[in-house]
């Protein structure tokens, strides 16, 4: 008997967060559904999307009809279930404990920090948000010291010769700081990561699906 399972669903918003997800759906070769949320309009925010994702962000991926959110933990979930790509090391790998220690320093270290810069208002108030922003560049920039001296030591990929979901990862923070005094680029060895990864066919695809032309 052959079992049908429904397609996965994707709630984004172009550049943002979602863009992780859409990115490796897109180059996994995995059939998704789009639903664009628009943030001018609040959809993030209204009473249907909040019962799928109570925190009112993208990502939101409906895999086999149950909402999942996390940037990062979706992008692990796609990569432990498509092992043939070569993106999450296997479990018993030396390398696998690597990998999950740059997802989780990604998303606690380098994404909570874009969240003050974007947004400074939420932690200082509208008087003090260039200070917020004063505070939070220089931690930035130290994370692209300490990214870029291991990818000159250990890379081109950060875990080596070939990416794995965490390069796919590290780019999309990467293209957040592009319009920043002094974005990632600025550092020779992400730029050289930045630019092998956006050779991807995946990654041209996902531009076109969400309309970016920045940083392209």
């Amino acid at each position: 008997m052959i079992t049908f399972r429904p397609m996965a669903i994707l709630y984004y918003s172009p550049g943002a967060a979602s863009m992780l997800v859409h990115w490796l759906l897109i180059d996994l070769g995995l059939p998704y559904e789009l639903h664009l949320l628009d943030f001018d309009q609040r959809q993030q925010k209204s009473a249907e999307y909040l019962a799928l994702n109570p925190g009112g962000v993208v990502p939101t991926l409906v895999l086999d009809g149950k909402p999942m959110t996390e940037a990062a933990a979706i992008a692990l979930h796609l990569a432990e279930q498509h092992p043939g790509a070569g993106l999450l090391p296997p479990a018993g790998d030396p390398a696998r404990r690597d990998a999950l220690q740059w997802m989780f320093h990604l998303a606690q270290a380098l994404q909570s920090l874009f969240r003050i810069w974007w947004y400074p208002r939420e932690v200082a108030g509208a008087e003090l948000s260039d200070a917020a922003r004063d505070h939070v560049r220089p931690r930035i920039e130290a994370e692209w010291d300490r990214i870029d001296a291991h990818l000159a030591a250990n890379g081109p990929c950060l875990l080596g010769a070939e990416p794995c979901v965490a390069d796919f990862y590290l780019v999309m923070l990467m293209r957040w700081s592009r319009n920043m005094p002094r974005p990632a680029t600025g550092w020779p060895h992400l730029a050289a990561l930045a630019q092998r990864m956006k050779a991807r066919p995946s990654f041209a695809a996902l531009y076109a699906a969400e309309g970016l032309e920045e940083w392209a």
